[in-house]
């Protein structure tokens, strides 16, 4: 399905459903910006409106094939977006959703191809067609208006997180199970899924003396700068969280080995304690004559012996602190 947005500054109008073979007559007009998305497409939608553009045959293949970088490519007269948004739901496996968004930026057109929909895409979408404010301020501010847009639903994904590792951490030290270590890694994987998909979207936005990697106009670039930190902000917590998961994973690690280490320990007083009085017990136990083995006494003295020897290892072991 294709939707066209066309804003006029000339006569500050908007203008709807703008037909394929008019796309690159009307975008040529320097008082022009338009907009065309792309979504729930056909691969013929997207060649027509390649073959429109001009579009290369690489980035053309691209936008049909998904791929999980993200990256930015500088052609002839324009620039291509590989971005990804980010949708998360703690029930499903995995948790984190990816939807590929592919962007081609002109002078005075943005092209976004996204096979499924994406609310901060769908939203400005819905108020361009009744009001120019994302429009009239040119190509690279609708960009940003789109990537703030997906950044904005990054901020509750790092709050589901940090809130749930603080749950596990809580439920770690309250009640140690092997389901704990599960969740712990099932969250790493998260966590690795959404730095992959951030940390990329970050490099290429970040500014170096609020220079671009592409085109941004003077006026665009504070924009840009806020975009640049919103990102940084949540690459930090990323990194502090897995961090956080691995730590985790360690200390559950140690009171595991801890644990085992107290219940090996009491298994190996027992069998000393035990070992003693089987060997006791085993020699008078022979089937040949031992001197006094048939009066009363003998079995007064193994009894004492036995028990002599246990309370003594016991008081050897308390000294040395085992025990």
């Amino acid at each position: 399905m294709i939707k066209t947005y066309l804003y006029n500054a000339e006569t500050e109008t908007l203008e709807h459903d703008i037909e394929i073979e008019d796309m690159k007559r009307v975008s040529e007009n320097p008082q022009s910006m338009l907009w065309v998305d792309i979504y729930n497409w056909e691969p013929n939608e997207i060649m027509a409106v390649a073959e429109e553009f001009g579009f290369h045959p690489l980035a053309v293949e691209d936008c049909i094939h998904e791929s999980p970088r993200t990256k930015v490519d500088r052609y002839d007269g324009y620039d291509f977006f590989e971005l990804h948004s980010l949708k998360y739901n703690e029930d499903s496996e995995p948790e984190i959703s990816i939807e590929e968004l592919n962007i081609f930026l002109g002078g005075t057109y943005i092209v976004t191809v996204h096979k499924h929909a994406i609310p901060s895409v769908g939203r400005i979408a819905a108020r361009s067609r009744h009001d120019s404010f994302n429009m009239s301020k040119g190509p690279d501010y609708l960009l940003y208006s789109i990537v703030d847009g997906i950044t904005d639903t990054y901020f509750p994904i790092v709050d589901r997180l940090s809130t749930r590792i603080d749950d596990l951490e809580d439920e770690m030290y309250e009640n140690p199970a092997l389901a704990i270590t599960e969740e712990f890694l099932a969250l790493k994987r998260t966590i690795v899924m959404i730095r992959r998909a951030i940390d990329p979207q970050r490099r290429i936005f970040a500014n170096v003396n609020s220079l671009y990697t592409f085109t941004v106009r003077p006026e665009n670039r504070p924009y840009y700068m806020d975009l640049s930190d919103h990102l940084e902000r949540i690459t930090d917590s990323i990194e502090v969280f897995r961090d956080l998961v691995q730590g985790a994973l360690d200390t559950y690690s140690s009171l595991g080995t801890a644990k085992t280490n107290e219940t090996m320990r009491v298994l190996t007083i027992i069998t000393t304690l035990t070992a003693t009085m089987t060997l006791i017990t085993g020699v008078f136990g022979m089937n040949v004559p031992l001197p006094y083995q048939r009066t009363w006494a003998a079995t007064i003295i193994i009894m004492l012996s036995m028990v002599s020897l246990s309370v003594g290892m016991l008081v050897i072991f308390r000294r040395r602190k085992w025990i």
